[in-house]
C-alpha cells in the first residue's frame, strides 16, 4: 500500500495542540487562583472568564492533541491496520478535502477513525459509549473527545469531498464515495449493527476492504486516473511505501 501523507500539517498542528493544552491549563489555574483570593465580589465574572476560556482552549487542545500530538495518531493507526494491501491501494491523510481517503479496487473510501473504549452501542439513531467508573467519565470529559455523531460526520464528508473533485478534479468522473467508522482502541466492543455506515474495529479493516473489492471492483484504470490527481493535488506531500 502507498501512503501520502502531509507531514507538514501535522507537525503544524501538533505545535498548536501542545500550546493550546498548556494555555489552557495556565487560564484554569489562573482562574482557580483568581476565584479564591478575590475581594471584591463586581470582579468575580473575570474569574468566570478566565475558567471558561480555559475550558474552550483545553478542549483545542484535546482536538489537536489526540489527532496530531500523540503516536501513534489515528493516520498511523489506519496504516497499521491496512498494512499488507498491495501496491494498487492508495492512501492519503489530510492532502485531500477529507482527512482520511483509502483508493483502490474496493472504491473511493473515507475512513473516521475513533479511538473510543469500552463499549460502543447505536440504538434507535444515537451513539452511545459505555461509562466506566469516574475517572472515564473524567477522562472523556476533560482529556478524551467523545464518540459525536460519526453519521452526520460521514454525511458532511461525502458532500466536501464530492465539491472537492468538482473542483479540483472536473476533469475527472468523480467514484462512488463510501465511508467507514473505524474504532481503534484496542479495547473496544461494538454493537453497532443498525449503524448507516460500516462501523468496525481496526483488526477487521483490511479483510473489509478486501471483500469489498471482490464485491463491487474498481476498474484499475479508474484507480489510476484517481490516485494520479490526488497525487498531484499538494507537492509537499511526503510520500513511502509499505507492501509487505
Amino acid at each position: 500500500m502507498r501512503i501520502i501523507r502531509n507531514d507538514k500539517l501535522i507537525r503544524r498542528n501538533a505545535r498548536i495542540g501542545g500550546i493550546a493544552t498548556m494555555g489552557g491549563l495556565a487560564l484554569l489555574v489562573g482562574g482557580m487562583i483568581f476565584t479564591f483570593t478575590i475581594r471584591d465580589p463586581s470582579k468575580v465574572g473575570w474569574s468566570w472568564l478566565l475558567l471558561i476560556a480555559g475550558f474552550i482552549t483545553s478542549q483545542l487542545g484535546v482536538y489537536f492533541g489526540g489527532r496530531f500530538g500523540r503516536s501513534p495518531r489515528p493516520d498511523e493507526l489506519l496504516d497499521r491496520a491496512l498494512k499488507g494491501l498491495d501496491e494498487r491501494y492508495s492512501i492519503f491523510h489530510y492532502t485531500t478535502a477529507v482527512s482520511h481517503l483509502l483508493v483502490g479496487p474496493a472504491g473511493a473510501w473515507l475512513l473516521l477513525p475513533r479511538n473510543q473504549g469500552g463499549k460502543i452501542t447505536y440504538v434507535k439513531g444515537r451513539w452511545r459509549q459505555s461509562k466506566s467508573g469516574c475517572v472515564q467519565a473524567y477522562l472523556r470529559f476533560f482529556a478524551q473527545e467523545g464518540i459525536g455523531r460519526p453519521d452526520l460526520d460521514i454525511t458532511v464528508e461525502t458532500q466536501t469531498l464530492q465539491k472537492f473533485f468538482l473542483k479540483k478534479h472536473a476533469e475527472l468522473e468523480s467514484p462512488p464515495i463510501q465511508a467507514a467508522v473505524v474504532f481503534t482502541h484496542e479495547n473496544v466492543e461494538l454493537e453497532v449493527n443498525d449503524a448507516p455506515a460500516p462501523s468496525l474495529p481496526a483488526k477487521e479493516l483490511k479483510e473489509f476492504i478486501r471483500k469489498k473489492a471482490k464485491e463491487t471492483p474498481l476498474s484499475m484504470t479508474k484507480v489510476k486516473e484517481i490516485t494520479a490527481a490526488l497525487e498531484g493535488n499538494q507537492p509537499a506531500v511526503v510520500s513511502e511505501s509499505d507492501d509487505k
